[in-house]
């Protein structure tokens, strides 16, 4: 017999999560809203700390060098704005917290690549974020769809226009 927070906490937990360690090479494909549209952005780096694995709360934080300065960010694998974790590179390290990796930059920052199936750990498929990423798309496409009949309705009726002036022309030429 589950109880009421167990039950409540596997509501809130997606399917399907990566199987995500300290030390690898990931993009995380987060969904951004500005405004009333939605993009997704992709953030590519080294995880650097995994909390709380089985639970929903369970977390990575990921960092990245842009523009010569360091980012980390932290982002909640069952939150439904992670889209897609996608594992590109997987390191032998022997910690689960990498802080260490914060003071080292250029050949010191490198880590020992170990070989994985890189389709066996990024092949997990989640109906509900594919379903929503087509969703996007589909509002996009609708979108573009609705701006270019737009566009030929507007240009149609400047070329009547042009048409009804040149008539006029010819008319008042004639007389």
């Amino acid at each position: 017999m589950q109880s009421v927070i167990q039950k409540i906490n596997d509501k809130y937990k997606k399917s399907a999560v990566v199987d995500v360690r300290s030390g690898d090479t990931v993009k995380v494909h987060q969904k951004i809203r500005e405004g009333n549209k939605e993009r997704i952005q992709i953030f590519q780096g080294l995880v650097i700390r995994t909390d709380l694995k089985g639970s929903h709360t369970s977390r990575i934080t990921v960092r990245r060098i842009a523009s010569g300065v360091g980012v980390e960010k932290s982002f909640l694998l069952h939150s439904p704005l992670v889209v897609q974790v996608e594992v590109t590179k997987r390191s032998k390290v022997r910690r689960n917290y990498l802080s260490y990796m914060r003071d080292r930059t250029g050949k010191s920052a490198r880590m020992t690549g170990v070989d994985f199936d890189r389709d066996a750990v990024n092949s997990v498929h989640d109906e509900a974020a594919e379903a929503e990423e087509a969703k996007i798309r589909e509002e996009k496409a609708i979108e573009a769809k609705a701006k270019a009949d737009a566009k030929a309705a507007e240009e149609a009726e400047l070329a009547a226009k042009a048409a009804a002036v040149e008539a006029a022309h010819k008319q008042a030429e004639n007389q």
